[in-house]
């Protein structure tokens, strides 16, 4: 059997010829082996019928006038059993009405009246023969799209799943993310909470100035749109840009900078190196040990510790150098109104606008101004309070002694009316108030 396909050449397509003349028969076959093309002859229509089973043609060349069954009548058969061949039928003049019929009957392809030209019926034979590979190369490249529109859909199913399995992953990861960005903030926040109370409990630092600087820092920072890494670093630079002062002499600290000695000035400046050494094991602090350490820089390089200008400087440091500053100039003011100090602190730290600090940012602190004194922090879990700020329920943090080292109270005491009286009492009968660090109220 000859296996047609679409790239198959038209010579090596079958043809069927079915006459009950042996002559035709013969004639078809010289002149189509003669012209290349492969041949199968057969005398009857019931013979020719059975060949269908096992046997694929490109072309039917049938005659009409046969016994038993006409050729109309067998090319309708053939139809139905291959209906990709293509049918030509023989006929002579007399046939012409059953010839029209067969047109319609059989849905012949052609026909050839006898006797025929060999030119005109070698041209139909190669149309035919050419049709039907046109229709063998449609039917394979429908298969093929059809083939691959399945396998689009499964593809497309599989991408759904996919994406849908990747998405919930992603949606996981995600979560991890979150939750473990909201562990690094509340580990960094505890961390600074830490160390904002031993500042807080130093009594020549002051927890109050550490806090307004943290506010300050906070409105820059919004102010400048900051990224909400940076927004969230900037509380803390202000928390904490005295801690490294709690390893130095507290000669260094207990009175303004001004009134130290050169040497002792030189020292007090330190502070930020020994605060960058005492956060390097908390490498999640990394960037707030940079803020701290560069407090100093100043916008033209004429600062410390490096010398730094400009945007080498980093953001963090810039706003809290502002900051502190800004807080050093509102204590230094000799208004009594609380609302012309900040006034006088705004335009103190204005004369210095591109030269110690970055124009930007004194704009950002300008813009802010009218939020600096309005601004309350909770940071810390510890308050410093002396026994006339008492309240009841407030919870005693750490253990309370007297000045001879015994134990009034003991940490986690909550103050009710008699022991904040009794604490007054003493209190009263002492040189400096006592430094009662006390827990948020119950």
């Amino acid at each position: 059997m000859t296996q047609v396909t679409p790239s198959t050449p038209i010579n090596q397509v079958d043809v069927l010829c079915i006459d009950d003349d042996e002559i035709v028969l013969r004639t078809l076959t010289r002149l189509l082996e003669v012209n290349g093309l492969s041949v199968i002859v057969c005398d009857n229509p019931q013979s020719a019928l059975t060949l269908f089973k096992n046997h694929e043609f490109g072309l039917i060349i049938s005659d009409m006038r046969m016994p038993v069954m006409n050729g109309a009548e067998f090319l309708e058969k053939a139809r139905a059993l291959a209906p990709d061949t293509q049918r030509i039928l023989l006929t002579g003049y007399a046939d012409i009405q059953t010839t029209l019929a067969a047109v319609n009957q059989g849905q012949i392809n052609g026909y050839i009246q006898k006797p025929w030209q060999n030119d005109l019926l070698l041209r139909s034979i190669r149309d035919s023969l050419e049709k039907f590979a046109l229709k063998k190369q449609n039917q394979k490249l429908e298969a093929q799209v059809k083939a691959q529109n399945q396998e689009l859909l499964e593809l497309n199913n599989s991408l759904e799943q996919r994406v849908e399995k990747r998405t919930l992953q992603i949606k996981q990861v995600l979560k991890k993310l979150e939750d473990a960005n909201e562990r690094e903030k509340q580990e960094h926040k505890s961390t600074v909470e830490l160390l904002y109370n031993f500042v807080n409990a130093n009594p020549y630092l002051d927890g109050n100035k550490a806090q307004n600087i943290a506010n300050t820092c906070t409105q820059i920072a919004l102010y400048l749109n900051l990224s909400q890494k940076s927004i969230d670093l900037a509380p803390m630079a202000g928390y904490l840009a005295q801690i490294g002062l709690l390893a130095m002499d507290p000669d260094l600290y207990k009175k303004p900078v001004n009134r130290l000695s050169e040497q002792q000035r030189k020292t007090f400046y330190t502070h930020p190196s020994t605060a960058q050494l005492m956060l390097m094991p908390a490498i999640h602090l990394h960037d707030l040990s940079d803020a701290i350490y560069y407090q100093f820089e100043r916008f033209n390089g004429n600062g410390m510790p490096k010398g730094l200008a400009g945007n080498d400087i980093p953001i963090g440091a810039m706003v809290l150098g502002l900051a502190r500053d800004y807080w050093d100039a509102f204590e230094q003011s000799n208004a009594s109104d609380e609302k012309q100090r900040h006034d006088d602190a705004l335009e103190s730290v204005k004369l210095y606008s591109g030269s110690f600090y970055h124009p930007k940012i004194v704009r950002a602190l300008e813009a802010s101004h009218a939020k600096l004194h309005e601004q309350k922090s909770s940071a810390g879990s510890v308050l410093i309070c002396n026994a006339h700020e008492l309240k009841e329920q407030m919870v005693l943090g750490h253990a309370l002694h007297s000045h001879t080292g015994i134990m009034l109270l003991p940490k986690g005491h909550v103050f009710g009316s008699k022991s904040i009286e009794k604490l007054q009492q003493l209190e009263s009968k002492k040189p400096t108030p006592f430094r009662i660090m006390v827990k948020t109220a119950k």
